[in-house]
């Protein structure tokens, strides 16, 4: 029987205000949700898995909208296996229940103007802002908050909340981009008065950063690009161009910069002298994917290829060879949204410049991305040089080949495309397609060869249309979700073996593949018969 008070939902014993009861005490008293995460809670679901309710109470959670909670009702209401839909009802939420560290809506009475470490008082970190963690890291990355973000891009039109969440994200991804564009993962900002935290890591990079303001330094092409995605998804939502402040573009100007100087090659075209790159990244450790070879530079690059440069992978990883095609193709097709974006802005020259270098990198990627493999026939190499030499397999992390069709890069039916599909997906093509007795999918370097990640396999559903790989997918994630989230990866061999209990970004992808599949196949979640369900 439910005690007075209790929210029987909540479980874990976190209670709903009292009446009386002061709200900054109550939120003072939450659990750390990196310790919360560890443990099941009640109520646990009626299905045969019993799954864990893991949302925090109402009070503890750090942005609630009712439109929100309206999707997971309408969701989980028709589903009819209900351990998928406690996964769904714990996923969809998790980035503004836990993840929202600090944000204002630009509705906040004006102080004094401050200088900030990179800028001026002149709109710097003004407006809407928003602070989007990973998870148990206390710092965000620009592509996890970006895909964290995703499933509430459609609410946004309804909820001038979500509305305002999503647009500081973008204001505050640009402060990022234009402080040190060669970075991936960022401190709190400076107006939350939030400390930073270290990351424990001896690096030496250049250019250099400001240790308060960044988090990580690793060069991923994919992050400037995800950057983009983050203003493209919403405006198309929205269609609205509030997020096109002088700061914004600055951002942008800042980032075509880069995509200039790590479009050139190794050696100079003219006299063929070495030329050393503008980002060098070196690191005191033994894991050799965590640091760049040859000084901090990395494997040498040709030049006019059309690609970009990326130092690392969206795992985090070295890339081997630099120009990784995945980042590629997302960087081009992100260009080419964003021109459109600018356009309806009246910027035409600077939309035809951002279509000049879409059209550049997406030529270099049919020129030097396709390669033939004696087996496969034409396929998607995962990073080539430019010289020749070229990396087949796949990575889960996104962007990957995989993901190809949902960056918008190619159709599903590609038969490039879908050469590399086959090729990827299974262990004969691919060194990272792990398989066990618990468990298939693919992995990548950065946690070993035994640990294959969930979210690859919800890529694999999402850019299938076979009902039956489809409910593989999602019956093979589910079971390796005992406690009631999506973890970052998992022993294929022993499931009970996994890393990050809390993982913000898979949780979102996972619910990403419930709403595509909800609105493509609604019958495999809904029942025979079912009609369509489209958020928003």
């Amino acid at each position: 029987m439910a005690v007075p008070g209790e929210d029987t939902r909540a479980g874990g014993g976190q209670n709903v205000l009292e009446s009386d009861l002061d709200g900054a005490r109550y939120r003072a008293a939450c659990p750390d949700y990196q310790h919360y995460a560890v443990f099941p809670h009640r109520p646990l679901s009626e299905g045969p898995l019993a799954l864990p309710y893991q949302r925090p109470s109402l009070p503890c959670r750090t942005f609630t909208s009712p439109l929100v909670e309206k999707v997971i009702e309408d969701i989980t209401s028709r589903m009819e296996d209900k351990d998928l839909a406690r996964l769904f009802e714990n996923a969809f939420p998790n980035t503004l229940d836990t993840t929202v560290r600090w944000h204002v809506d630009g509705t906040q009475k004006k102080t004094k103007a401050k200088l900030y470490v990179g800028g001026s008082s002149n709109g710097v970190w003004e407006g809407p802002q928003s602070f989007i963690v990973t998870g148990d890291i206390n710092a965000e990355w620009l592509r996890d908050s970006t895909n964290q973000l995703a499933q509430y891009q459609a609410l946004a039109p309804k909820d001038k909340k979500i509305e305002a969440l999503i647009l500081g994200a973008i204001n505050t991804q640009a402060e990022y981009v234009i402080e040190s564009p060669y970075c991936n993962a960022f401190q709190p900002p400076p107006p939350s008065n939030i400390p930073p935290t270290g990351n424990g890591q001896h690096d030496t990079v250049h250019p250099a950063f400001e240790s308060t303001q960044v988090f990580e330094c690793k060069y991923e092409l994919d992050s400037l690009a995800h950057f983009l995605t983050l203003g493209n998804q919403f405006y198309a939502t929205t269609k609205s161009t509030a997020f096109l402040t002088n700061r914004w573009y600055t951002a942008l100007e800042t980032l075509l910069v880069v995509l200039d100087e790590q479009s050139k090659s190794t050696f100079n075209e003219t006299t063929g002298k070495f030329e050393i790159n503008e980002y060098t990244f070196q690191r005191v450790t033994t894991v050799s994917s965590e640091t760049l070879a040859l000084g901090g530079v990395g494997n040498p690059l040709n030049g006019r290829t059309g690609l970009v440069r990326s130092a690392f992978r969206p795992s985090d990883d070295a890339t081997i060879l630099g120009f990784f095609i995945p980042a590629n193709a997302m960087m081009a097709v992100e260009l080419k949204r964003t021109a459109e974006v600018v356009g309806s802005a009246g910027k035409v020259e600077l939309r035809n410049v951002l279509l000049a270098r879409a059209s550049s990198i997406e030529k270099g990627v049919w020129e030097h991305g396709v390669v033939r493999h004696k087996h496969y026939g034409e396929v998607f190499a995962f990073e080539v040089d430019g010289y020749g030499s070229q990396i087949l397999m796949d990575d889960a992390n996104l962007p990957s080949l995989l993901a190809l069709p949902l960056l918008g890069f190619v159709d599903v039916s590609d038969k490039i495309y879908q050469n590399t599909r086959k090729m990827i997906l299974e262990k004969s093509g691919n060194p990272y397609y792990l398989t066990g007795k618990g468990f298939s999918a693919i992995g990548g370097p950065h946690i070993g060869l035994q640990h294959a990640w969930p979210m690859s396999r919800l890529v694999q559903a999402m850019t299938s249309d076979d009902d039956e790989e489809i409910l593989d997918s999602l019956e093979a994630v589910l079971k390796t979700s005992k406690l009631g989230l999506i973890h970052e990866s998992i022993n294929v061999e022993r499931v009970a073996d996994y890393t990050r209990s809390w993982f913000a970004w898979a949780n979102s992808v996972f619910a990403q593949t419930v709403l595509d599949v909800a609105a493509r196949k609604p019958h495999l979640i809904f029942g025979k018969g079912a009609e369509p369900y489209r958020i928003g």
